[in-house]
């Protein structure tokens, strides 16, 4: 008991720090389709303090409990509360110390903003030997232009390296040409005028076929898929379909192969349903635990303040149950507490 008073006191004059770095007392979570949202009566220095408390007890449970119901944004501040207390504390050593496994990489995510988890993500499929495309895929399609914006500053902050350099290195011919172009973040905004003309022009541009190579013009596809903004490439999908009698997927599958098929269609999917699009992945992670645990994590933390009730209701309605409890007969013990704790409730 002494101990925590201890502890308690320690941390308290970090308010003065979070008042002097006018850190926002509102986090931004509000008005999102989040399944973690702003802690009421948030106190960072007690939160600390019940860390600090945990860890030196091991107990696991505070742990799950406090990080698994904060947002970024507070659980920014603990960390930096938790730190500024004494030199020898570091929270996040003290994490990695504890906790192993995937409960570990989860609760380790958590404490990374999301713009810093999917940096940290883009560069490890990226690293050593290999490239994991499908990770590439999955990040840089599902973000819009201001979220793959600030992925880049992160990344650059992070790591002293430029994502675009990466790519460069570790990717090839049109597939690398894709994800450059999407990198750059540079998709029109809806401005909330629907351009017939610019439809029927992008329509005709993706129906052309060389005569000469019986293929199209790659570069203008990943332009048009690059650059109009996702309310436009949805009347264009439309329009394609009406005209040439299939769906843009069934032209990908046909014209192009490997992962700059893979990507395109990723794309098409993103674009007409981002949430459907992740819950279709969060699906195939439950089915295939282990090596797939790291999409998992990476879609509930990284989409439990933005749209995590969105993928949850596309999970519902295409396999016909929830993802709470597909969580609960895919995982167990801590692990699973603090997955279901973020995905906070059940959809019947």
């Amino acid at each position: 008991m002494m101990s925590e008073i201890i502890m308690e006191n320690a941390f308290s004059p970090a308010k003065e720090i979070l008042h002097n770095l006018n850190v926002a007392k509102t986090p931004s979570a509000w008005g999102t389709t989040g399944t973690i949202r702003p802690y009421q009566n948030f106190h960072p220095d007690h939160d600390a303090a019940e860390l600090y408390n945990s860890i030196k007890t091991k107990d696991k449970n505070p742990i799950i409990r406090i990080l698994t119901n904060r947002t970024s944004e507070q659980r920014q501040q603990i960390l930096m509360v938790y730190n500024s207390a004494s030199v020898e504390l570091d929270l996040l050593t003290s994490l990695r110390s504890l906790l192993t496994g995937n409960l570990g990489d989860l609760i380790l995510a958590l404490m990374m903003t999301p713009a810093q988890l999917d940096a940290q993500e883009l560069r490890s499929a990226m690293k050593g030997i290999g490239t994991d495309e499908d990770t590439l895929i999955e990040i840089l399609c599902s973000q819009n232009s201001s979220e793959l914006q600030e992925i880049t500053t992160a990344y650059k902050k992070e790591f002293n390296r430029t994502l675009e350099q990466d790519i460069t290195d570790d990717t090839s011919k049109d597939f690398q040409k894709l994800l450059l172009a999407l990198v750059q973040g540079n998709r029109a905004v809806h401005s909330g005028v629907i351009d017939y003309n610019l439809i029927d022009e992008d329509v005709k541009a993706l129906r052309k076929i060389d005569t000469n190579t019986k293929k199209p013009d790659t570069d203008v596809w990943i332009h048009i898929f690059t650059a109009r903004s996702t309310d436009h490439l949805e009347r264009v999908f439309q329009q394609y379909k009406e005209c040439s009698n299939q769906d843009i997927e069934a032209t990908i599958k046909k014209l192009y192969t490997g992962d700059l098929r893979k990507c395109l269609t990723a794309l098409v999917c993103a674009i007409q349903n981002t949430p459907l699009y992740l819950a279709e992945i969060v699906h195939n992670s439950l089915k295939g635990l282990g090596k797939k645990d790291k999409s998992l994590i990476r879609i509930m933390v990284s989409h439990s303040e933005r749209d995590l009730l969105s993928i949850r209701a596309e999970f519902r309605k295409k396999y016909g149950k929830s993802l709470y409890s597909s969580i609960e007969e895919a995982t167990d013990g801590p692990y699973q507490t603090a997955l279901l704790s973020i995905c906070s409730a059940e959809d019947v």
